[in-house]
């Protein structure tokens, strides 16, 4: 964080330990550090609800609110770009979970599926799918993406390549699966605790290193989607059909779903960030070490 940010909890670090003991303001400083971290980490995510609740009371004469939205945010991701918050190499990433977004949103707001759909018009779409929909998912990527390099993330024991990919790929094939046959989430689930057991993911806040099992960073994850899902949907960024003539809650059963696309984007992430083990082979291990000063 920046540095006026650093002084001012230093400050209040010490004006909390002559009350509460140097111990529980430490805490309580490492807490609102980690909030303020995390809320830089979503400035992508969270600069697309502030679009997207304020495009439901503000209209743009001559242009859909579905297009506002999706040349909306094209200009944050040129503004993150311009700002050095992200960089061509990341966006390319999201591209990509864009395009895996995409193809979910097609067979999902298809005739013969309807699990929910965009019921307003818009020029940029692709068959019932507007195009902002897919940011939605890059959304994700990006919070993911952001937060690696705000809490200097590292993780241990990560799976090999094979195994985390082939269950993203299951994991996504699921989805699609699961209109034809048994839902298998949760035989997936399971099969991702078994692989994830020992993983675990460490973060940096202030001073010390922290860790936490990365499937449980998985479930919270999934958890704050589902409840960015509810804001997004009060504001009729797409309607499931239970809402079609008046809002609800989004059910607690979605965010088994969103844990399910985070394990996928996080998978992918790593694979960016080639957090998954190498194999090192004898003349490779046999090469000296090059110093800092080589």
């Amino acid at each position: 964080m920046a540095e006026p940010v650093d002084l001012l909890l230093s400050a209040l670090e010490t004006a909390l330990a002559r009350v509460l003991g140097r111990g529980v303001a430490a805490l309580l400083c490492e807490l609102l550090m980690f909030g303020l971290k995390e809320v830089a980490a979503c400035v992508f995510a969270g600069s697309f609800l502030l679009l997207l609740a304020l495009s439901n009371h503000i209209a743009v004469p001559g242009v859909a609110r579905y297009d506002v939205l999706f040349l909306g945010a094209i200009a944050i991701q040129f503004v993150l770009i311009a700002l050095r918050l992200e960089t061509w190499r990341e966006v390319a990433v999201l591209s990509l979970f864009h395009a895996l977004g995409m193809g979910l949103e097609l067979f999902k707001t298809a005739p013969g599926v309807r699990s929910w759909s965009y019921p307003e018009p818009s020029l940029f779409h692709l068959g019932t799918v507007p195009l902002y929909s897919g940011f939605m998912y890059a959304a994700v990527a990006s919070y993911l993406m952001q937060a690696w390099r705000i809490l200097d993330v590292r993780v241990t024991r990560f799976p090999a390549f094979w195994i985390a990919g082939g269950l993203a790929a299951a994991i996504y094939g699921n989805f699609f699966a699961n209109h034809y046959i048994r839902d298998l989430r949760w035989p997936l689930a399971a099969l991702v605790l078994a692989s994830f057991w020992r993983t675990r993911v460490h973060f940096t806040v202030t001073r010390a290193e922290r860790s936490m099992p990365l499937a449980l960073s998985f479930a919270l994850i999934g958890f704050f989607i589902w409840v960015a899902e509810n804001i997004a949907t009060y504001f009729g960024a797409w309607s499931y059909p239970q809402q079609l003539h008046q809002w609800a809650i989004v059910g607690p059963n979605k965010i088994s779903s969103w844990t399910l696309l985070v394990i996928i984007s996080f998978i992918i992430v790593a694979a960016l960030k080639q957090a998954f083990p190498r194999r090192v082979t004898a003349a490779a291990a046999a090469q000296p070490v090059a110093s800092p000063s080589d």
